[in-house]
This record gives structure tokens, sequence and C-alpha cells, in this order.
């Protein structure tokens, strides 16, 4: 990769997560399939051995781990560890030799003919390669440049699922100003990057620009025998900043590199609060290199410093500050942003109706309240003409249209969330009468029992 690239991007911070023959990747793309995959010989094995060692060699971060990496893959093709006629699975077996003996989470190897084949024989660095980009640059424009999901949760909570950090020059930055247009409107945010296994820095830095002051140093980045590269925050962006609102970062195992980058910034800076469990610790700069035949080896040729902790997260990963399951992450980061929010002594009275409306069932999804069947079954019959039926255990509600929706306890006091109601209106039974409450009514109807 030529040094002017790097200072927008560092290509493919891919990361440890699932299988390591596709979880370091770019979604796959729409190529042509290859009718079938051509058996290994044992040949290609101990060709493919010896041209993996050789990059190691000459392109490997650490030189000092080298010996150890090339015992390792010289003892597996020697002993008969490597003997499989399935790239696949000859593709995972160097690939956890080499992160054993690396302990390096960017050392890897992906059976990939359609990018073997993109860079086969050129001379330009792959990540420069045309056709190389070309197929990130497809993965990218087919999932919305990895910012997959955008909601507006109870409370005016926005909500920003980045599946992975693409970068395409002149369309990603697009789709990021959309993104940020949208969260800056929300009275707290949540970025969720639960899985992502990383990408690209440039649009790690399109992001945190939003959060930061322009041309602050965000990371600099280290290479044997080069000047040190830094990367600073962008002064031009068209959603603009986003500021003085809570941020939160959900964050879990499979966050790897560029995604950790982030986390780690949000951290370090003390941007936001980062929530869930510790991240995979993959922090070094990789590149590609072509391996035959179909094969690309990652490899790491530098490292990341950053300006707060003076070093990074590789080997460790990425601390949560809020450590919980990652299952109940975005609800407990919800619980603390509308906390957050509930303390403001200058809050509009309608802003806080909400947020006291969405603490109520985020509660309730965090500590469900155990009530009796006997409790319920009392509470079921007619109440001006609307039915609750006590079925299998629990409570419906049947409609006029014969329609029906369960009734999910929220609290012991009788009040419950509607199936299918999106959190908008809730049920309070008290057994002489039943309230249908809706987030927008300060005054519910109420019906007495019939």
């Amino acid at each position: 990769m030529n040094r002017a690239r790097l200072l927008l991007s560092v290509c493919a911070l891919a990361c440890l997560a699932g299988t390591p023959a596709v979880a370091q990747r770019a979604a796959p793309t729409a190529v042509a399939r290859v009718e079938a995959v051509a058996p290994l010989t044992a040949t290609q094995r101990a060709a493919a051995v010896a041209d993996i060692i050789r990059t190691v060699e000459t392109r490997y971060v650490f030189p000092d781990r080298v010996a150890a990496i090339r015992a390792r893959l010289n003892e597996g093709l020697s002993s008969g560890r490597y003997d499989t006629a399935d790239p696949g699975a000859f593709a995972e077996r160097i690939t956890a030799d080499l992160r054993e003996s690396s302990s390096d989470g960017h050392m890897y190897l992906n059976h990939a003919p359609a990018e073997y084949s993109a860079v086969a024989g050129s001379d330009e660095p792959t990540a420069d390669n045309p056709a190389f980009q070309a197929i990130w640059a497809a993965a990218a424009l087919r999932s919305n440049h990895g910012l997959s999901e955008m909601r507006i949760l109870p409370g005016n909570v926005r909500y920003l699922r980045i599946g992975q950090f693409h970068w395409v020059a002149d369309r990603t930055g697009q789709a990021y100003d959309d993104a940020m247009r949208f969260l800056r409107d929300g009275d707290a945010l949540i970025i969720d990057l639960r899985g992502n296994g990383g990408g690209d820095h440039a649009a790690v830095r399109y992001l945190l620009s939003h959060f930061m002051e322009p041309d602050q140093l965000d990371i600099t980045f280290l290479e044997a025998g080069e000047e040190p590269v830094q990367s600073r925050t962008l002064d031009n962006l068209p959603a603009g900043r986003v500021r003085g609102k809570p941020l939160y970062v959900l964050i879990n195992r499979q966050v790897g590199s560029a995604a950790e980058a982030f986390a780690y910034d949000v951290q370090q800076f003390r941007l936001g609060t980062l929530v869930g469990a510790t991240t995979a610790g993959a922090a070094n700069n990789n590149t590609f290199f072509p391996i035959a035949p179909g094969f690309m080896l990652s490899v790491s040729y530098g490292r990341p410093v950053h300006p707060v902790s003076g070093g990074n997260w590789e080997g460790v990963g990425v601390s949560p500050d809020v450590a919980v399951e990652p299952a109940v992450a975005l609800d407990t980061a919800m619980s603390q942003a509308l906390a957050t929010l509930l303390a403001r002594a200058d809050a509009d009275p309608a802003d806080r109706a909400g947020w006291e409306w969405a603490e109520a069932g985020v509660r309730a999804r965090l500590n469900p309240p155990a009530v009796a069947p006997a409790h319920l079954r009392a509470l079921a019959g007619s109440y001006g003409g609307r039915v609750i039926l006590f079925e299998d255990g629990g409570l419906v509600w049947r409609r006029s249209n014969g329609q029906t929706s369960k009734l999910t306890p929220m609290n012991a006091d009788g009040l419950f969330a509607v199936e299918g109601a999106d959190d908008r209106m809730r049920i309070w039974l008290s057994g002489d009468a039943l309230e249908m409450r809706r987030i927008d009514d300060p005054a519910p109807p109420r019906f007495p029992r019939d």
C-alpha cells in the first residue's frame, strides 16, 4: 500500500471472529461462482507453505516472531497436519498455526479465489489494485457501506448498527452523512458494533470526526523503515458535528480491528460509554498477499499508537465500561441513556414523559416480573367489550375482529406490554377496570369490568 493512501485508510484492518476463512474480510459479492473447487495437491500445499513463510520473513512487522512462525508452519507441513485436499480446511489450519505462533489476530489465510485472480501476477500492492478494490467496493455498495440498520427507539434514542467499516471514495462518506443526520436529532445515541470484524480506517476516521474537534490527532501508524503517519480528524463534515448527546457503543468478542479502533477512541477520548464484552484484541495494520492456488494471506506490517494511551489494544482487546452479556447490551445501554436523560433538571415535560415511558419498558425487559398464574387468571374478563383471556398460563387480548395479542407483564401492579404494538400502547388491569395507555395520551381511557 502506498504511503499517500495510508493517510486516508489502513485497508482491511479485518479482525478475528467466527471462522477465519470468512470473518476477516468484506461480505461476499456477486461474482461468478466457481463450478467446482479443485482439490489441493501435496505439491501445491508445500509450495503455499513455502510462499507464506517467505512473505512473513520479508513483510511481518515483528521480526522476533518470525522464527516461531516459520517453525510452526514447517512442523505442520511435515507432520501431516495440512494434509487435506480441501482449500478451506487448509486455510483454517494454516490460520490457526499463524495465530498461535504469532499471537497476532491479523495473521491469517483466506481461501479467496476471486480476490486471488484479481491480484495474482500484478506488481501493484494488493490494496491499490483496481480489480481488488472493485471486489471490496461491490461488497460495500450492496451492504450500504456497512450501515445496516437505523432505528428510533422509545424515548427518541437513535440507534445505528455498523456491520463493517467499508470505505469507497466519493460514495461511503455520503452514506455516513445520512446516518449522522439521522443520529444528530436523537436525545441519546447508540452505535452497535457487535459482530463488526473491522474494515477500513478511513470510515472510522470519518465517523469519529463527527464527535471531535477538527484536526485532532486520532492515531499514529508506525511501520519499520518508514516515517510515522498520522490520522487526524476531518475539518469538513456535511452533516455537521454531534455535540452534547449521550453516546453508547455496544461491543462484544467479535468486534475487531478497525471496529476496535473506534471503540478505543470513544473510551480514550471519553466520548461515550462502551457496553458489552471485551473485544478481540487485533490492532496491527495488515495487508494482503496472493498465495497460489487461490489464497490471500493477511500479514501485519505496522502498528497503531494512540495519542492518549501511548499504546493500542493488540492482544488485550478493548474492555467495556459497563460489562454485561452482549445479548442484553442494547437494553443496558438504553437504561443508562434514559437514566442520564431523566437526570436533566431542564428537561421539557413532554420529553421527560417519553423517557419515563421508555424507561419502564427497558426495566421490564431487563428484570421481567414474576406474576402468579392465579393472579393473571383473576384479571381475565370483559372490560367495556374488550376481552382479556387467560390462555396457556398468560393473558391474551382478543380484539373485536378476532385477532389476538399476547400481554406480557411489565410489573406486578397490572401493567402489560401489548404484542405487536411497538411499545406505543400498554394495558393496565386492576381486576375492576382496564386502561388503554398510549405513549402520547396523558389521559388514558378507562373501562370498567362488565
